[in-house]
């Protein structure tokens, strides 16, 4: 009798954080939560609403968590390397010297923020395009090249006369990570927003930054006395800080698990495939991807360059090589070997599925060249012909591909990576020709 008293009509669920039914209870719609811990946690219920994306965890990409406390420690540990060089550089301009001039210390901070803009223009012009592709590598790479314009920094008052310029080269640092930090921040995101929710991810990550660098601040205000006129202490403290603020970066960048392709992933997907037929999961091929130059895997450190997007006079140069180009070859691109890169061009319209394909082959003959694995399985007819004529080799890759593609491309979408779209690091030229006949 009971049970038909408080029958449940409706539940209602936000997100995965809370559970309610209503009952109808003797004519009466009574409200109750089903999960029961939760409501005895009404901080951290309010500390998640103010600091983690609405919707979490089910908004955000399963590497969200880790990646946001490794991000948190470094973070902390680079708002106290921040501190010291920010004291070093007041006492290298001439704050607390009675003989330094306030002229002075303007033209050196105007020296050192226009170096600083030139320097954000220049590396926004040159490495641009790359760092969606290498959002992994470039934010590690950022996080490093701050480090060490606060170590300039701070090593810049014991050089009084080179003061000046130390700096300005600093700045030049911090500018490059200002494009680079933000950027790839941007980019990494973009990944983890997963319902259209990428202003609320950033929003919520710029106030998990402003609290660790509240706290940052707290902690330099007790630092600050200890290390005034001790530079054997400020040295220890700061390299202590950026050790920890290294390993966080590197942890960090670890965990991020990205399902979109570019080059790195997809030659570590397509080496495993050539190798025993099997694809690798996104978080698999993500351990394995090389971001920092120092750690690349022995199969990155010697191969053969691969250029996306080529002029046709780039790969081109005669009619009878366009002939070669177009043997075997019905596909929206060309693909070639010249000056020891494999080169492609691509057509006027192409999808994300011809781009894969294209990088594939392109890969395929760069594995070949630099001899990375065993001309095992797909790749034995391309051996064979490896000391013939280079444009017979991509002939033979044409069929190779055409018959391998479509079972991998099919396992990359199975293993749960996008195919819909890429990073792969193309350039924006477009080519138009005919095919004539052989």
């Amino acid at each position: 009798m009971d049970q038909k008293k408080e029958t449940a009509l409706v539940t209602e669920r936000y997100g995965s954080q809370e559970e309610w039914t209503y009952r109808l209870n003797k004519g009466v719609l009574k409200r109750e939560r089903l999960d029961a811990g939760g409501a005895t946690k009404p901080f951290l219920g309010f500390f998640k609403s103010v600091f983690l994306p609405q919707g979490y965890p089910d908004s955000v990409s399963g590497d969200y968590l880790q990646y946001q406390f490794w991000d948190t420690i470094q973070a902390f540990s680079s708002s106290l390397s921040g501190t010291l060089s920010t004291q070093a550089s007041l006492r290298g301009v001439g704050v607390g010297n009675q003989e330094a001039t306030v002229a002075a210390a303007t033209v050196t901070w105007l020296l050192r923020d226009g170096t600083g803009m030139l320097g954000r223009i220049l590396f926004a012009w040159v490495k641009g395009s790359k760092l969606d592709c290498d959002a992994k590598k470039w934010r590690l790479v950022a996080d490093v090249l701050n480090d060490i314009a606060m170590f300039m920094e701070i090593l810049a008052p014991s050089f009084p006369a080179c003061f000046t310029f130390i700096v300005c080269i600093a700045g030049i640092l911090k500018s490059i990570v200002g494009v680079a930090g933000g950027a790839t921040r941007a980019a990494l995101t973009l990944h983890q927003a997963r319902r259209d929710n990428m202003a609320d991810v950033s929003a919520k990550d710029g106030s998990q930054e402003t609290l660790v660098n509240l706290a940052g601040l707290l902690v330099s205000l007790v630092l600050i006395p200890l290390v005034t006129d001790n530079a054997l202490l400020t040295f220890v403290l700061f390299f202590s800080f950026t050790v920890l603020h290294l390993l966080a970066n590197y942890k960090a960048v670890r965990s991020i698990v990205m399902e979109t392709l570019n080059e790195a992933r997809l030659s570590i997907l397509l080496h495993q495939y050539l190798h025993d037929g099997r694809i690798l999961s996104p978080s698999e091929a993500n351990s394995r991807e090389p971001v920092f130059l120092a750690v690349f895997p022995p199969e990155f450190r010697r191969r053969v360059p691969i250029k996306f997007g080529v002029k046709f006079g780039d790969l081109i140069t005669s009619p009878d090589e366009l002939r070669l180009a177009l043997k075997n070859n019905s596909k929206a691109y060309l693909i070639g070997m010249r000056d020891g890169r494999v080169l492609v061009c691509r057509g006027s319209d192409t999808s994300a599925g011809v781009e894969i394909k294209a990088a594939s082959q392109a890969l395929c003959l760069s594995m070949m060249l630099c001899q990375m694995c065993p001309p095992e399985g797909a790749l034995k007819a391309l051996s064979a012909t490896q000391t013939q004529n280079p444009w017979e080799m991509v002939s033979e890759s044409h069929k190779i591909i055409d018959q391998m593609f479509p079972l991998f491309l099919n396992g990359l979408r199975k293993a749960g990576w996008q195919t819909d779209r890429t990073l792969l690091d193309w350039d924006e030229w477009r080519v138009v020709w005919r095919k004539k006949s052989d």
